[in-house]
């Protein structure tokens, strides 16, 4: 039976917004669509990135066949080096997808050994069972694209992120065409975007952005500072644009932002005017009043440019009056605190700060209600399965399906690492297989865990307390009072009287010098018996950490 079941994963990206990863199987045959990544919130002291838990793929590693990529947004490429370390596969996207895999592939040295294969929308890929034809979607970044992945049973169409704009910048638009062919020929199961499924009418057009933005730059005085994602390639163009026609010129800053307008340059993604770009020279030379600076930075990332201009750390660029900064970015949930912080800190320094609640400076990429309605009567699918999105965006599209028609019995709510399973008596959720976080940290992938992390968090919350016993190798007894040292629990005036009761308590435990200790024993009894202790008295629960010396 298994060879006629077809098997749909998701790896990452369900319950949660970023780490997309979806596989698909049929009988020897295994696909991945999209290997994303995820940016760690205050949850995740110290992590660097996260992304998805491979094993399940490593483990079967000789059927997967090959990788499509949607498009070129971290959430959906971001971990695909770490993947192709790992198993030798080819990738399919189109074209500016894949030079932004490559940027990535040669900041992790796997660009000689890695398969990227550039398609167009309308081409199909056959793979064992499997054929996938790429159609193109309007989103907020070039070369955005849906899926429609045929398999014995029927045709599963994977939306990848979208909107259904009629006055795209790019003329990229949603294939609603290819989608309404596919529905009357009868779709098995559609796997569609729930990001806004709690936002009613429709996603506004960039066009809005470019005409906010090109009154801001054209109306400030001073220098303007523009920020936002390093792939939104489409933004950029807006901001070129508008500096050409208000008769400024453009400095780019800020690594990924350099990296990806090289790149989309290269490729012809970027129609630069004229000697409109100028270098760090020319921008100190240049009058403020026709200087546009484009960086990284709109989530606030400590790192960034516009978090150092911020800081007042930038080599290049200090923030004064008369500045105009513009965010045109939404945080990401979990980046808000950063981003106001960095808000705050511009307006300190006299600037003029733009960013989304003030003004159209910024437009989601991802369907509302009413566009969502229109790709569900479009492709009337069998099975349903809400995908990327947190949990409550996933039961929202999932009503608004059984609202539209749909059998209740039909839509599914799935997490990471659920298995939904089809065959030709029907479609149930069948089990499990791991999709836990993998956390980055440093050089290390996978080498921390939850443990880890919230060792991390009592040492940020409530500081740590050391407890250092010298014991006699020969008979076990102390030789001299205990030592007591905390870092970050208590201040000056409460440290000396809860560090002397601490030692007390020690001593009580450990029976003085006369009595012979069997460490192994009390280890966990002491460590326990001081946080209980500190607990009574301060309410904190710093971690405590006894360690023993043999003299």
């Amino acid at each position: 039976m298994a060879g006629q079941t077809l098997r749909v994963i998701p790896l990452g990206g369900l319950g949660e917004i970023g780490r997309n990863m979806m596989v698909y199987e049929y009988g020897d045959t295994m696909i991945a669509v999209d290997v994303g990544l995820m940016f760690p919130d205050a949850e995740h002291p110290g992590v660097d990135l996260i992304i998805p838990d491979f094993q399940y793929v490593l483990d079967n590693v000789d059927r997967l066949k090959a990788v499509f990529l949607t498009h070129g947004h971290e959430d959906h490429i971001g971990a695909i080096p770490f993947l192709l370390r790992e198993a030798q596969v080819p990738v399919f996207c189109l074209q500016l997808t894949r030079g932004l895999v490559q940027v990535k592939l040669k900041e992790h040295r796997l660009l000689d050994g890695a398969e990227v294969s550039v398609v167009e929308p309308g081409d199909v890929i056959d793979v064992g069972p499997f054929s996938v034809e790429f159609f193109s979607v309007s989103h907020s970044i070039p070369d955005s694209a849906g899926l429609i992945i045929d398999t014995p049973l029927g045709p599963v169409v994977h939306t990848g992120d979208f909107k259904i704009d009629h006055t795209p910048l790019l003329g990229q638009h949603t294939d609603l065409a290819r989608l309404a062919n596919l529905g009357d020929e009868g779709a098995l199961l559609l796997c569609a975007d729930s990001t806004y499924a709690e936002i009613e009418g429709y996603t506004p057009s960039e066009q809005r952005v470019a005409e906010a933005l090109d009154r801001y730059i054209g109306e400030a005085e001073g220098r303007v500072i523009v920020t936002t994602f390093a792939s939104l390639i489409s933004r950029v163009q807006i901001v070129l644009d508008s500096a050409a026609k208000h008769g400024r010129r453009v400095f780019v800053t800020g690594r990924s932002m350099v990296n990806n307008v090289g790149m989309a340059r290269d490729l012809g993604y970027l129609r630069i005017p004229g000697n409109v770009l100028m270098g760090v020279n020319e921008m100190k030379q240049h009058p403020d009043s026709k200087t546009v600076i484009i960086c990284t930075g709109s989530q606030g990332e400590p790192t960034s440019a516009l978090t150092r201009m911020a800081n007042g750390t930038h080599q290049q660029i200090g923030i004064q009056e008369g500045d105009t900064v513009i965010l045109s970015s939404n945080p990401v949930p979990g980046n808000e605190k950063s981003v106001y912080k960095n808000i705050d800190l511009l307006m300190e320094a006299g600037a003029r700060v733009i960013y989304n609640r003030l003004a159209d400076v910024h437009v989601r990429g991802h369907a509302s209600r009413e566009e969502l309605k229109v790709i569900h009567r479009l492709v009337r699918p069998r099975y349903f399965l809400p995908i990327h999105g947190e949990y409550r965006h996933l039961v929202l599209h999932r009503d608004l399906a059984i609202q539209l028609g749909m059998d209740e019995d039909d839509a599914f709510v799935l997490t990471d690492g659920e298995v939904l399973e089809i065959d030709d008596r029907g479609a149930e959720i069948s089990g499990t297989v791991p999709a836990d976080y993998v956390y980055v940290d440093g050089i290390g992938i996978g080498e921390i865990d939850d443990f880890v992390l919230r060792d991390r968090q009592r040492l940020a919350d409530d500081g740590l307390v050391v407890v250092v016993a010298a014991i006699d190798r020969h008979n076990g007894k102390l030789t001299r009072p205990p030592e007591v040292m905390s870092h970050g629990f208590a201040g000056p005036d409460e440290e000396a009287s809860l560090m002397e009761g601490v030692q007390q308590l020690i001593v009580d435990v450990l029976g003085g010098e006369d009595t012979a200790i069997d460490w192994s024993e009390i280890h966990e009894t002491l460590k326990d018996d001081v946080a209980e202790y500190l607990h009574k008295q301060t309410r904190r629960h710093p971690l405590v950490i006894p360690v023993m010396l043999e003299v």
